[in-house]
């Protein structure tokens, strides 16, 4: 999470949960249950057979390869039996057809930092967002997502065994733990931290989130036991820089050069500075020198892989930045109110504008650079900030930024699909149009390998074979995330 204004309430969740003990995980269970308007998936859903042809559809397969005209994609129990031309697919006679001229078909997006909560009230307050955010990225193409930082794990937890007994429309989620942070006056014993990392991975978390205060000792605390378990390790870091990260063995980084303070002057070992201190200088800093060219290098070496999350930093510079007008039909009125207010407020510094305009520029390079040393870019959104970038539709904004960073549209595609998949250890399953895969497939109006932006015009999402009605899905949540 890249907001510094409600870092407290963060900065306490891993002692929060130490101490909250049953009575309150119960409490958080018992308010998810009250505050979830559960509707029955099936009014959400327009095509559900057992066979399905999708006939005269454009391919883009996730491979990163160019957009294939004219193909057919035949579905069978959930998975792609058959991809090809349509001259020479045949359709089985039990298949219902859909003729897709005009529309593209993709895959599923694979969101790798898509939290279940927002941030509101200009970065002041987070809100449980799990029933309207779940439904939100489905609608959006986002088939797959990590949570990357939990500010309710028992929630997320509920909402991700709602998705898979088919209860809520949603998708398949991949549980990261509560935030691992301390206050800066406060330390994290070794034992202490294993303990929490077991009783997590038993409870079905598959990745543990570090943030910005965690020292080197309590990383490698993190590091060791999570890899015990078979588990990975991400981190929004700030005291730890990129590459003691890497030589400590964690397997992710969020966010990429835009957080890394190993570059500023002033940095003191295990301390983070504050953001106003250090955010000038990385405005400055050279991607293509030698220094940053090795930590890439190290990065790379190291298989540490990066994920993406331009369109939450796209919304700090100011000068640039436009509130998706589709934010409006699924934001509260007051979440809504709080963005317009945000945007037009005189309290926010002007200054810092241009400053988050060349960390932009420079997050971009970074990752171009990244990625052409042989690196794992994947993406995602993080919904957090100041309210102004929302579940799916910022993944989408996402994509269009990779693309505005020099990625092709296929290229892009790829680091939003098949890269997660990779990480996540699900590409034999996802990520990829092909035979023998799941059958997440995202149809979209248009044509993404001309104009990237046409990502955002979705149709129709499969998801194991099934397809659902993103309107619906849309409509279904109107008014909720952000609701007080």
């Amino acid at each position: 999470m890249l907001e510094s204004a409600v870092g407290e309430e963060k900065l306490r969740v891993f002692v929060q949960v130490l101490r909250w003990g049953r009575v309150g995980g119960l409490l958080v269970v018992l308010l998810f249950a009250i505050s979830c308007k559960h509707r029955a998936t099936a009014e959400f859903i327009s095509v559900n057979d057992k066979v399905i042809a999708l006939t005269h559809v454009r391919v883009i397969d996730g491979t990163g390869s160019s957009a294939k005209d004219d193909q057919t994609i035949i579905i069978d129990s959930g998975r792609i039996t058959s991809i090809g031309p349509t001259s020479d697919t045949p359709v089985p006679s039990s298949a219902t057809s859909l003729d897709l001229t005009g529309s593209t078909a993709i895959p599923g997006l694979v969101g790798m930092h898509d939290h279940l909560f927002y941030t509101t009230d200009g970065g002041a307050r987070d809100v449980l967002a799990t029933r309207s955010f779940a439904t939100l990225y489905l609608a959006a193409g986002v088939t797959t997502i990590r949570t990357t930082g939990a500010l309710s794990l028992r929630s997320d937890q509920a909402m991700k065994k709602s998705i898979d007994a088919g209860e809520v429309a949603g998708p398949k989620i991949h549980l990261t733990s509560p935030y691992i942070n301390h206050s800066a006056n406060e330390r994290l014993e070794p034992e202490q931290i294993a303990a929490k990392v077991n009783e997590w991975a038993d409870q079905g978390v598959t990745s543990f989130k570090v943030y910005t205060n965690v020292n080197r000792a309590e990383l490698g605390s993190v590091i060791d036991a999570a890899h015990k378990r078979g588990l990975k390790v991400t981190g929004h870091l700030c005291a730890v820089g990129f590459v003691e990260a890497a030589q400590l063995g964690i397997d992710n980084l969020e966010h990429g050069l835009a957080v890394d303070t190993e570059f500023f002057s002033g940095k003191k070992v295990d301390e983070c500075p504050n953001r106003s201190d250090w955010l000038p200088e990385l405005a400055r800093v050279d991607v293509m020198s030698p220094a940053v060219q090795a930590t890439i290098r190290e990065l790379v070496n190291r298989r540490v892989a990066l994920t993406s999350t331009l369109a939450i930093f796209e919304s700090f510079a100011r000068e640039r930045f436009q509130l998706d007008p589709r934010g409006r039909d699924v934001l509260s009125e007051d979440a809504y109110n709080d963005c317009i207010s945000e945007l037009t407020s005189s309290k926010t510094d002007p200054r810092w504008w241009p400053i988050w305009g060349e960390v932009l520029k420079k997050e971009m390079q970074f990752e171009r650079e990244f990625v052409k040393a042989g690196g794992l870019l994947m993406t995602g959104v993080d919904p957090t900030g100041w309210g102004g970038v929302v579940a799916g539709y910022g993944d989408q904004r996402g994509v269009e930024l990779l693309g505005e960073a020099g990625f092709t549209p296929e290229e892009a595609i790829r680091i939003a699909t098949l890269n997660g998949a990779t990480f996540l250890g699900e590409e034999n399953r996802i990520g990829t149009l092909a035979a023998g895969k799941q059958a997440d497939i995202v149809i979209v109006r248009g044509n993404p390998s001309a104009n990237i932006a046409d990502i955002r015009k979705v149709e129709l999402v499969f998801k194991d074979g099934v397809g659902y009605d993103p309107a619906k899905l849309i409509e279904s949540i109107r008014g909720l995330v952000g609701e007080k």
